[in-house]
């Protein structure tokens, strides 16, 4: 069951961040603790952080799992299945996840990209591959919150490890477990959100998105806002655009040490991608989409967010066709107003004139993909070709 509680923090911050959050080390001296030990833990005992800045459920199977509506193994099962949607739709189903993993024999070097989807539980299996194979080499990190005689721990940092290992044990044929995951125990009073944010930013694959989460996290960490131990819409990092490292410079530089050393300027642009709407959120942050282009996406209403991100990940834009879309888009809705010119229609005249075109292919998947017909996505590229004749016979009167 979801809880309302919130989680302790400390009043004072600072004094729990650890030497090498203040300068260069990479948090050795913590690990070296005698007092720090690794532990076999029962996984049904373990729990992931519902803030982790780091995503790896989509937002709707987020939202469940965390209150308590999903176990682990329904979660999955439910990841795995908006997987296989997704690789039916491209012509490539699978059946076990291993299918995933494709042929080790096989030697094409056409293969189609996998969906987010697919890519997603794809990475998972592969972790649970290497876990098989090579045991857990990285415990997990979790804080000790049990109350009474009711054990329970959070993840702060290997959240990707506790569900591949979930993955492993219910959804990979002949694997036998014994139910435990090795976990490095951390009392309630000495968890950090500063080491969690340097272990997330010093992994590769952390998203722009996700880097915004963690942005706010820290500031509403050391502005002393609640914590809460449920799940957390957007709108709880959202607190943090009104919040900038000036109202604490005594944290300014440990701040920007977690993020992976940014600079402000860097940290403000993260920072400022929480003005997404939650469903251009979503997309940017499945999709890995980076900061570059999301800066300009941000300028747009909410409709117009998603609509852009889309085409983004079906056509590939790039940062500067992106630029070029929404800085034209804009200039001519405030120039004209007597005649406004339809937005889908500057949109289509600033990719034709942008020299970095959409790759054919991606424009032919992603017709196939909408439409689900051969048929439909060739009548809509004959529509496209009659406009654009026409388009030419005004010119040439």
């Amino acid at each position: 069951m979801a809880s309302n509680k919130k989680r302790q923090i400390n009043t004072s911050p600072l004094d729990s961040i650890t030497a090498e959050m203040l300068g260069s080390g990479d948090g050795s001296e913590f690990f070296q603790d005698d007092s720090l030990r690794v532990e076999r833990i029962l996984l049904d005992m373990v729990r992931p952080d519902p803030i982790q800045p780091r995503r790896v459920l989509p937002d709707r199977i987020y939202q469940a799992f965390h209150a308590g509506q999903m176990t682990p193994t329904q979660a999955l099962r439910e990841l795995i299945q908006i997987a296989q949607l997704a690789a039916r739709q491209h012509g490539r189903p699978f059946t076990s996840v291993l299918d995933l993993l494709g042929n080790p024999d096989d030697e094409s070097e056409d293969l189609p990209p996998l969906t987010a989807e697919e890519q997603l539980v794809h990475d998972l299996v592969n972790l649970a591959i290497t876990i098989r194979d090579d045991g857990q080499v990285n415990p997990l990190t979790v804080v000790d919150v049990s109350e009474g005689v009711m054990r329970q721990y959070r993840i702060e940092t290997g959240e990707r490890r506790y569900w591949a290992t979930w993955l492993l044990r219910d959804f990979i044929p002949g694997y036998e477990s014994d139910g435990m995951i090795p976990c490095i125990v951390i009392p309630a009073e000495s968890s950090s959100a500063f080491r969690q944010a340097k272990e997330n930013t010093a992994r590769s694959g952390l998203s722009a998105i996700a880097m915004a989460r963690q942005a706010a996290l820290l500031l509403l960490y050391v502005h002393g806002y609640p914590m809460p131990d449920g799940p957390v819409p957007a709108d709880f990092y959202r607190q943090a655009l009104d919040l900038t490292l000036r109202g604490k410079r005594e944290y300014t530089a440990v701040i920007l040490s977690a993020m992976g050393g940014i600079n402000r300027k860097q940290f403000s642009r993260f920072k400022s991608l929480l003005r997404l709407c939650d469903e251009a959120m979503e997309l940017a942050d499945r999709h890995d989409i980076d900061e570059a282009r999301l800066r300009y996406v941000i300028q747009l209403e909410a409709r117009d967010q998603v609509e852009l991100l889309r085409q983004i990940v079906q056509l590939g834009l790039t940062r500067k066709q992106v630029k070029d879309l929404i800085e034209n888009n804009l200039e001519v809705t405030d120039d004209v107003t007597d005649d406004p010119i339809p937005r889908q229609i500057i949109q289509l005249a600033k990719v034709m004139a942008s020299k970095n075109l959409p790759d054919p292919q991606s424009l032919a998947s992603y017709l196939a993909s909408q439409e689900q017909n051969m048929h439909l996505a060739r009548a809509r590229l004959q529509t496209l070709r009659q406009l654009l004749d026409q388009a030419e016979q005004y010119l040439s009167e």
